[in-house]
C-alpha cells in the first residue's frame, strides 16, 4: 500500500485493523511469523498506555454524551524500510498492540498479504462475527416489550 492507496484498500485496512482491536493476545500470538522470516523490526512508537474518552447516545441515536474513560495502548512498527504498522487496542496489553501493529505492517506487504487475510484476518472475522450474534441473541433473549394501556372514558 502506498500514499496513493484507493478508498476500497483504506477500507480493506479499516477492516483489518478493527479485526486485530478485537482479537486476544493468545489469537494473536498463535500467528506470530518466526524471526527469521521477518526484516528488522525498528519501533517508531512503542507501546504506551493512554486513556481515551467513551462517548454514547441518548437512547442510541439521540445526543452524544461523555460515557467515560477506558485505557487504550497505541504503537507503531515499521518493518525494516517497508510499510508503517499502527495499532490501538482498548486495556492494557501492550504485547498485543504491538502484535497488532506487527500484523498491520505485514498486512500491507504484498508478499505476506494474501496468506495473513487467509490464515489470520478472515478466520478472526468469522469468530468475532459468531461472537457478536450469539451476544445479541442472548440480548434479544431478556428483552422486555413495554406497552401502555389507555383507559376508556366511563
Amino acid at each position: 500500500m502506498t500514499g496513493d492507496t484507493p478508498t476500497s484498500d483504506y477500507r480493506a485496512r479499516q477492516a483489518w485493523l478493527a479485526v486485530l482491536a478485537r482479537a486476544t493476545l493468545a489469537q494473536l500470538e498463535g500467528r506470530v511469523p518466526a524471526a527469521g522470516e521477518l526484516p528488522p523490526l525498528k519501533q517508531v512508537r512503542p507501546p504506551e498506555i493512554g486513556m481515551v474518552m467513551l462517548r454514547g447516545r441518548v437512547g442510541g441515536t439521540g445526543n452524544p454524551f461523555n460515557l467515560g474513560e477506558a485505557s487504550v495502548v497505541r504503537c507503531a512498527v515499521r518493518l525494516g524500510d517497508g510499510p508503517l504498522g499502527v495499532a490501538y487496542a482498548l486495556g492494557r496489553d501492550k504485547r498485543r498492540a504491538e502484535l497488532a501493529a506487527l500484523f498491520d505492517a505485514l498486512l500491507q506487504d504484498p508478499r505476506h498479504h494474501d496468506d495473513l487475510q487467509r490464515s489470520l484476518i478472515a478466520p478472526l472475522a468469522i469468530a468475532q462475527a459468531q461472537a457478536r450474534e450469539r451476544t445479541q441473541r442472548d440480548a434479544a433473549g431478556s428483552k422486555v416489550e413495554f406497552f401502555t394501556l389507555v383507559r376508556g372514558e366511563a
